[in-house]
């Protein structure tokens, strides 16, 4: 029996024994946010159909490169990393919704689903007649999910939204990168992702009501929206004192030493929580006159004083190495770390007992699977499973075609 003590993934699932397994989702999204919640829905068993443009060959990020799938022969595919990292367990369609029969092809898998996800600008589809009013209108139970830069309403409901220009404007990036520094993005598209991650939270409490009343409903979720709301304690610190965060770099606003350290061969991270532990900190690295320093034995006194500490820190940890930073602070319990490259992540004995990489079938690609980054989430009795590889273009369309042609299958 599985009582959540396992010290290995559990494995997979027979097809069928999923938490989201009876869940119809129609994706009509592209490039992160979007796809990032279907594909975690797909995740966990629902059935995920991606609507993809055959004007422009499908989602705009297949032509991110330059790194891309190869097939058998060894010739680049359609399937960029971008793309693969945000659309596996889904069936790719090629449907022209500025058509006629694009559009009622679009409204009769509207009808068999559960969920609709579409990041079109606000109200860019009720030319179509597939916008949330519409399609409600004809399904009281479904649940549509609206991604879009600023909302669908508000002064900049028009502007484009992308994750650059979310993370400027929602705050973030005046806090992350050099003090001394240009104003930096986080090194991923990091607002698109929590984004799509509050819309699945969004998605899943929203059919929580569908299954309870019957009824649907509209879910209106912004890139900025989200962005803000995950200034968490930064926020906070600027709602709580009314004066604007700094950036620090590598530092905490509110522990200290909370930081990277140069030793004498690279660098190491520091995160002292408490008290007790920057005692102990000192006494390890040969600097107990800083412990008992009244400046410094508090936190409250170090963010006062960390002008006057950091550098002193900073000179005396440059003379060891790595290693013996490591040694020293782990000896004492002091929370210390290494600065991994992503090659030295992915390949590190915690991402491998942990399976951080999972090995997908891949029909036609050159060794018969595909290397995809695995979901974190690791559920005793319902885990995730990789059924579908990130599709080709257009892929699933005669047979997804095909389904419409008998009835709705019974809930």
């Amino acid at each position: 029996m599985m009582d959540g003590s396992e010290t290995t993934p559990p494995t997979q699932t027979a097809l069928g024994q999923t938490a989201l397994g009876d869940l119809f989702v129609l994706d009509l999204s592209r490039i992160l946010a979007g796809p990032t919640a279907t594909q975690l829905l797909g995740d966990f068993g629902a059935t995920v159909i991606k609507v993809e443009n055959p004007k422009t060959g499908g989602d705009d990020t297949r032509g991110w490169g330059p790194n891309y799938a190869k097939d058998a022969s060894g010739a680049p595919t359609d399937l960029s990393a971008y793309f693969m990292c945000a659309n596996r367990n889904k069936q790719s369609i090629a449907v022209d919704i500025s058509t006629p029969e694009g559009q009622e092809t679009v409204r009769q898998l509207a009808a068999r689903a559960d969920v609709v996800i579409e990041n079109y600008k606000p109200d860019g589809l009720v030319k179509y007649g597939l916008d949330h009013t519409s399609l409600l209108k004809a399904h009281p139970s479904l649940v549509y999910c609206s991604i879009s830069g600023f909302g669908q309403f508000g002064p900049n409901k028009d502007q484009p939204g992308y994750d650059l220009m979310a993370q400027g404007y929602g705050g973030i990036m005046s806090l992350t990168g050099d003090p001394a520094g240009a104003p930096t993005k986080v090194g991923v598209g990091i607002a698109d992702v929590m984004c799509g991650m509050y819309a699945t939270i969004g998605i899943l409490a929203a059919l929580r009501h569908r299954d309870a009343t019957g009824e649907g409903q509209h879910i209106d979720l912004s890139l900025v929206d989200a962005q803000m709301a995950w200034l968490i304690n930064e926020g906070m610190n600027f709602l709580t004192s009314g004066e604007a965060p700094k950036r620090r770099g590598n530092a905490h606003p509110n522990i200290v030493p909370y930081d990277a350290f140069a030793a004498c061969d690279g660098h190491v991270l520091v995160a002292v929580g408490n008290d007790s532990q920057f005692a102990r900190f000192c006494d390890v690295i040969g600097r107990s006159d800083l412990g008992g320093d009244p400046r410094f034995t508090t936190n409250s006194l170090r963010i006062e004083h960390r002008e006057a500490l950091l550098p002193q820190l900073a000179e005396t940890l440059a003379a060891f190495t790595k290693a013996q930073i490591m040694e020293k602070l782990q000896s004492v319990k002091v929370p210390v770390g290494p600065i991994k490259t992503v090659p030295e992540a992915l390949s590190s004995d915690q991402a491998q007992a942990r399976g951080t990489v999972v090995e997908v079938p891949a029909a036609g690609m050159a060794k018969g699977t595909l290397q995809l980054l695995a979901n974190p989430l690791k559920l005793s009795r319902t885990p995730v499973q990789y059924t579908r590889p990130p599709p080709h273009f257009g892929q699933d369309t005669a047979a997804v075609l095909e389904t419409l042609k008998t009835p709705k299958p019974p809930k």
